[in-house]
Protein backbone atom coordinates (compact mmCIF):
# COMPACT_ATOMS: atom_id res chain seq x y z
CA UNK A 1 0.00 0.00 0.00
CA UNK A 2 2.88 2.35 0.62
CA UNK A 3 4.19 1.84 -2.90
CA UNK A 4 0.75 2.56 -4.35
CA UNK A 5 0.49 5.70 -2.23
CA UNK A 6 3.94 6.80 -3.42
CA UNK A 7 3.06 6.30 -7.08
CA UNK A 8 -0.40 7.83 -6.91
CA UNK A 9 0.87 10.78 -4.88
CA UNK A 10 3.56 11.67 -7.37
CA UNK A 11 1.15 11.30 -10.31
CA UNK A 12 -1.38 13.50 -8.48
CA UNK A 13 1.34 16.09 -7.91
CA UNK A 14 2.34 16.16 -11.57
CA UNK A 15 -1.26 16.50 -12.76
CA UNK A 16 -1.85 19.05 -10.01
CA UNK A 17 1.11 21.06 -11.28
CA UNK A 18 -0.53 21.27 -14.71
CA UNK A 19 -3.79 22.49 -13.15
CA UNK A 20 -1.78 24.86 -10.95
CA UNK A 21 0.11 26.35 -13.89
CA UNK A 22 -3.13 27.16 -15.66
CA UNK A 23 -4.86 28.43 -12.51
CA UNK A 24 -1.98 30.68 -11.53
CA UNK A 25 -1.46 31.84 -15.11
CA UNK A 26 -5.12 32.66 -15.60
CA UNK A 27 -5.24 34.76 -12.43
CA UNK A 28 -2.18 36.67 -13.64
CA UNK A 29 -3.71 37.23 -17.08
CA UNK A 30 -6.95 38.51 -15.56
CA UNK A 31 -5.00 40.81 -13.25
CA UNK A 32 -3.11 42.26 -16.21
CA UNK A 33 -5.97 42.27 -18.74
CA UNK A 34 -9.28 42.89 -16.96
CA UNK A 35 -11.20 42.60 -20.23
CA UNK A 36 -10.31 38.91 -20.32
CA UNK A 37 -11.92 38.42 -16.93
CA UNK A 38 -15.06 40.21 -18.06
CA UNK A 39 -15.41 37.89 -21.03
CA UNK A 40 -14.39 34.53 -19.51
CA UNK A 41 -15.05 35.16 -15.81
CA UNK A 42 -12.79 35.42 -12.80
CA UNK A 43 -12.06 33.55 -9.61
CA UNK A 44 -13.73 34.87 -6.48
CA UNK A 45 -10.45 34.84 -4.56
CA UNK A 46 -7.43 34.88 -6.90
CA UNK A 47 -4.90 34.95 -4.04
CA UNK A 48 -6.34 31.70 -2.70
CA UNK A 49 -6.09 30.12 -6.15
CA UNK A 50 -2.48 31.25 -6.48
CA UNK A 51 -1.61 29.85 -3.04
CA UNK A 52 -3.18 26.44 -3.67
CA UNK A 53 -1.81 26.34 -7.23
CA UNK A 54 1.63 26.12 -5.64
CA UNK A 55 0.95 24.33 -2.36
CA UNK A 56 -1.36 21.50 -3.39
CA UNK A 57 0.93 19.90 -6.00
CA UNK A 58 3.90 20.39 -3.69
CA UNK A 59 2.05 18.68 -0.81
CA UNK A 60 1.06 15.80 -3.11
CA UNK A 61 4.61 15.20 -4.30
CA UNK A 62 6.05 15.53 -0.80
CA UNK A 63 3.36 13.27 0.64
CA UNK A 64 3.93 10.67 -2.05
CA UNK A 65 7.66 10.76 -1.46
CA UNK A 66 7.15 10.37 2.31
CA UNK A 67 4.56 7.59 2.01
CA UNK A 68 7.11 4.79 1.99
CA UNK A 69 9.12 5.85 5.05
CA UNK A 70 6.54 7.83 7.06
CA UNK A 71 3.14 6.65 5.87
CA UNK A 72 1.04 8.62 8.35
CA UNK A 73 2.72 11.96 7.66
CA UNK A 74 2.68 11.34 3.91
CA UNK A 75 -0.98 10.36 4.05
CA UNK A 76 -1.92 13.52 5.90
CA UNK A 77 -0.05 15.66 3.35
CA UNK A 78 -1.77 13.85 0.50
CA UNK A 79 -5.20 14.38 2.04
CA UNK A 80 -4.42 18.06 2.63
CA UNK A 81 -3.38 18.32 -1.02
CA UNK A 82 -6.64 16.77 -2.23
CA UNK A 83 -8.65 19.07 0.04
CA UNK A 84 -6.72 22.13 -1.12
CA UNK A 85 -7.26 21.36 -4.79
CA UNK A 86 -10.96 20.79 -4.19
CA UNK A 87 -11.30 23.99 -2.15
CA UNK A 88 -9.48 26.21 -4.65
CA UNK A 89 -10.57 24.74 -7.99
CA UNK A 90 -13.64 22.63 -7.26
CA UNK A 91 -14.29 19.22 -8.74
CA UNK A 92 -14.39 19.35 -12.53
CA UNK A 93 -13.00 17.56 -15.55
CA UNK A 94 -9.53 19.04 -15.06
CA UNK A 95 -9.21 18.41 -11.33
CA UNK A 96 -10.93 15.06 -10.93
CA UNK A 97 -7.81 12.96 -11.42
CA UNK A 98 -5.43 14.95 -9.20
CA UNK A 99 -8.03 15.11 -6.43
CA UNK A 100 -8.96 11.44 -6.72
CA UNK A 101 -5.35 10.24 -6.94
CA UNK A 102 -4.20 12.35 -4.00
CA UNK A 103 -7.22 11.33 -1.92
CA UNK A 104 -6.80 7.64 -2.66
CA UNK A 105 -3.05 7.83 -2.03
CA UNK A 106 -3.71 9.56 1.28
CA UNK A 107 -6.19 6.89 2.36
CA UNK A 108 -3.79 4.12 1.33
CA UNK A 109 -0.89 5.73 3.17
CA UNK A 110 -2.87 6.24 6.36
CA UNK A 111 -4.21 2.68 6.16
CA UNK A 112 -0.71 1.24 5.64
CA UNK A 113 -0.02 -0.17 9.05
CA UNK A 114 1.93 -3.25 10.01
CA UNK A 115 1.58 -5.43 6.90
CA UNK A 116 4.06 -3.53 4.72
CA UNK A 117 6.91 -2.91 7.15
CA UNK A 118 7.66 -3.80 10.74
CA UNK A 119 7.72 -0.07 11.61
CA UNK A 120 4.04 0.91 11.84
CA UNK A 121 2.74 4.37 12.68
CA UNK A 122 -0.06 3.10 14.96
Amino acid sequence: MRNAALTLGIIAGVFGMIVGFFGFGYTELVREYTELGEVFGTFKNPDLVRFFSLMSPMLAIAGGAMAKARALWGGVLLLLSAGGMYYAFGFNVFTMFPIAFAGLAGILAVAAGKPDEPKAHF
